[in-house]
């Protein structure tokens, strides 16, 4: 009868430590892909914060366009500015509504 016991003992610890590894080992997996995508998704942020704080400032953006554009660029009033609208096979050319918040 003890030895029953002792070798149920045994196959139920052998029998729990594989389920806690097992467990243990599917959490380990989660946590590396959460941090692979997290890593992915920091790095992505870097780069769209360089891109954004680069490009958005006015004076690079004056910049580029005495380097690229020179005469080409030219200032409108922005009554002049039109906006093209299609409805319903309906074209039309209305001007530009700002709408203050």
């Amino acid at each position: 009868m003890k030895k029953i016991t002792l070798v149920l003992v045994i196959f139920s610890l052998i029998l729990s430590t594989a389920i806690i590894k097992n467990s243990a080992k599917k959490n380990e997996d989660k946590i590396f892909t959460v941090q692979e995508n997290t890593r992915v998704l920091s790095s992505e942020l870097e780069k769209i914060k360089l891109e954004f704080d680069y490009l958005s400032s006015s004076d690079r953006l004056l910049q580029f366009q005495s380097l690229y554009f020179e005469n080409d660029l030219v200032q409108k009033k922005i009554e002049n500015i039109k906006v093209f609208k299609i409805m319903n096979k309906n074209k039309k050319i209305e001007n530009l509504k700002i709408i203050k918040d």
